[in-house]
């Protein structure tokens, strides 16, 4: 008898809900998708703080199979694009398949039955015949290590985990970290504060922002004309095409330039060369603003770069001697975005550890499959950032979903991708990271893994992304033949 072979799906954010909606509408049924918070989302549930927005153009944020031709802006904020999930959500019927408020804890194959047993935080047993793992970078929270950090007596939280409860009006603020997330929400906290201290340890490029919201006409146009929509989608996909292989020297020059100058806005010489980066432009990740750097020409806002050497109970000490009292600290320290599927514990074949598989960093056949773990796939995996991440998870499912036909269609029990394809693979994907020279400045960004390897970026195009997946690619894998994988 053909048995029934269950998908389970980790993470119900963009590439949870993107894949489940591709495993619907191909036939495959008896999926579920778990996610530990008790909504759909993923970092667009999580990510809360004020001015929380997209940094890729919205008519390039939504899936093909669903463009929005209403967005309000250009760059969608978090409530809009949350509000767009949670449609795709309804709209495709995924609801029944959704197990909220239930975090995986852990995933062991079992090589005698051939299949992956999942632990949840209730110590619950779940099995699975396929696993795909929908947990991308943003899922592990980064809190800095400093000494004292656990004996502040005030309020403290990590940005990613707002406290709207919290009123920050006349406080004396703290804000640890300038990066993405930071940019978008110091200008409202610094409109609050009674005092802010923003506390950085390397200055980011934050080039102007062109995000003036459409005009009626223009929203019209997209709601009543697909063709304007698609060709608004078009035209940004053509110029962030152009930019995300960092290898144009006029471009980069361009980019520098509009730096500097949405730099002038800083008044003050001292806070303005601070502010200015000592490394070339996508070194660090791409940010852009135009609120933010005026708030350092308000007189309750100060720019700190002298290394933080302790917390007291009652406020922060840099290594300098000074310490700054303050009421409230905000974390703005992001992700451990190196670790992607490790953040759970994940045991393949012969008890092998994915930690100890990564112990060189994270690496993956395609960024979607390792070698060691049958039948297990990754969205948003390894060396997969760059451009849209909606795009490039659309690619992912479409080769994950090729993968499970084959196994339909040929009567695979499992697959795993051939040690020596993936070794092949990452080895010539590095060299290509190794010719991007903007990565390979002295910058302290999340790309590396702690040996040093980058393991984060995607050195080429989205478009060449695509074609890659879209390769037939058998003989990259050890096919093992048993129960067929039922169409449902």
């Amino acid at each position: 008898m053909k048995r029934q072979k269950r998908v389970v799906i980790i993470g119900a954010g963009p590439g949870g809900i993107c894949a489940g909606i591709r495993l619907k509408h191909a036939g495959y049924d008896d999926f579920v998708v778990i996610d530990k918070a008790p909504s759909i989302g993923g970092t667009w549930f999580h990510n809360r703080y004020p001015g929380c927005a997209c940094d890729v153009q919205s008519h390039l944020y939504s899936f093909s199979f669903e463009i929005k031709r209403d967005w309000s802006r250009p760059y969608a904020t978090q409530p809009e694009i949350l509000e767009y999930m949670e449609h795709c959500v309804d709209k495709y019927g995924l609801a029944p398949h959704l197990r909220l408020s239930t975090t995986v804890t852990g995933a062991h194959w079992d090589d005698e039955c051939t299949l992956w047993r999942l632990i949840t935080d209730t110590g619950e047993e779940i099995e699975a015949d396929i696993v795909i793992s929908a947990l991308g970078m943003f899922n592990d929270l980064n809190y800095p290590d400093i000494p004292g950090l656990d004996t502040f007596s005030g309020t403290k939280f990590h940005s990613a985990r707002w406290d709207h409860d919290h009123d920050l009006n006349g406080e004396r603020v703290a804000v640890i970290g300038t990066a993405a997330s930071a940019v978008q929400f110091l200008p409202t906290v610094a409109s609050k504060a009674g005092q802010l201290f923003v506390f950085q340890r390397s200055a980011n490029w934050v080039l102007p922002k062109v995000d003036e919201t459409f005009t009626a006409e223009q929203l019209e146009s997209f709601r009543t004309d697909p063709i304007a929509a698609r060709q608004q989608r078009w035209d940004v996909w053509r110029r962030v095409e152009g930019v995300i292989t960092f290898s144009n020297p006029e471009m980069l020059k361009a980019a520098e330039e509009a730096g500097l100058r949405n730099l002038e806005t800083v008044k003050d010489p001292e806070v303005r060369r601070k502010l200015t980066p000592h490394v070339p432009w996508g070194c660090h990740r791409p940010l852009s603003s135009n609120d933010y750097y005026p708030i350092y020409n308000q007189p309750n806002v100060e720019l700190v770069t002298e290394t933080i050497e302790r917390v007291t109970s009652s406020g922060i000490v840099t290594n300098d001697g000074t310490e700054r009292a303050v009421d409230t600290i905000i974390l703005g320290t992001g992700f451990k975005t190196t670790r992607y599927l490790s953040a759970i514990d994940v045991v393949g074949r012969g008890g092998q550890r994915i930690d100890d598989a990564w112990n060189d960093g994270a690496q993956a056949y395609l960024g979607i499959t390792t070698a060691g773990f049958p039948n297990l796939f990754m969205l948003y995996g390894p060396n997969t950032n760059n451009g849209s991440i909606l795009f490039m998870i659309e690619c992912q499912v479409s080769y994950v979903l090729r993968q499970l036909d084959r196994m339909t269609e040929e009567g695979l029990a499992w697959i795993d991708v051939r040690p020596d394809v993936m070794a092949e693979y990452n080895e010539e994907l590095q060299r290509d990271i190794d010719k991007v020279d903007v990565w390979q400045a002295a910058c302290q960004g999340y790309y590396r893994s702690p040996s040093g390897r980058i393991v984060t970026q995607w050195p080429h195009t989205m478009a060449e992304f695509r074609d890659r997946t879209m390769r037939p690619d058998p003989d990259a894998y050890d096919a093992h033949y048993g129960v067929p994988l039922g169409r449902l």
